[in-house]
């Protein structure tokens, strides 16, 4: 089956209101060219590296997310030209973030990314960890980034209750955050989660943002 027929049959599963970021990690250049010639125009990485590299090649007009733990010394070579950050977990994290984007003059969106997992391997914040950033007196001072919502991924395990259990902890996170924080804040409003195993659950849940890479080119 083609890479547009991939993408189409998958898309006939999401409602029109969740996004799909096609994660392209791994995936040369021609391939990501069948999505994007297929109409398709977000695409995720989660290596700077990889992207830095693939991003001068493709057209001006992909979405580039980044999904993967983001390194400090590598936000300036994204800055310029990444649209969502999935993966901000610390407080000097955006702090960098915010730098880089000054220096190119853009504001960039993120996403607070939250451990959900019971693997000890995935990273992200508590809600403790979340609040202590916001009411940090920095936070309020970083002017060229711009906070979305939140991410999170669930445990890799064939058990959907879990999973579910997961995706249900990181809505009431969203929710309770949006309420005592982001009330008056529209840009405040994605809830990332689910990928090619679990985003029918994820957006059972609530997700209004998916990432899902095999599906599409495995």
């Amino acid at each position: 089956m083609s890479i547009k027929s991939k993408l189409d049959n998958l898309k006939s599963t999401i409602p029109s209101e969740v996004s799909l970021v096609v994660v392209s990690k791994m995936q040369d250049n021609q391939r990501i060219l069948e999505a994007y010639n297929a109409g398709h125009r977000i695409f995720g990485e989660n290596k700077a590296q990889e992207l830095i590299a693939k991003q001068p090649d493709l057209p001006d007009d992909i979405e580039w997310h980044f999904i993967g733990h983001l390194q400090r010394n590598k936000v300036k070579y994204i800055a310029p030209f990444v649209k969502l950050i999935h993966s901000v977990d610390s407080l000097r994290l955006l702090k960098e973030v915010n730098k880089h984007a000054l220096k190119n003059e853009r504001i960039i969106d993120y996403l607070l990314e939250f451990h959900i997992a019971e693997e000890e391997s995935k990273f992200g914040l508590s809600y403790d960890d979340a609040v202590g950033i916001i009411q940090n007196p920095d936070f309020s001072t970083l002017k060229n980034v711009n906070i979305c919502g939140v991410m999170g991924m669930a445990t890799f395990t064939e058990d959907h209750t879990q999973i579910r259990h997961e995706f249900q902890k990181l809505k009431k996170i969203f929710n309770v955050l949006k309420a005592q924080f982001f009330s008056e804040k529209q840009d405040f409003k994605t809830l990332s989660m689910g990928m090619s195993k679990d985003y029918s659950l994820a957006i059972e849940e609530g997700s209004n943002m998916v990432r899902i890479g095999s599906a599409v080119f495995a």
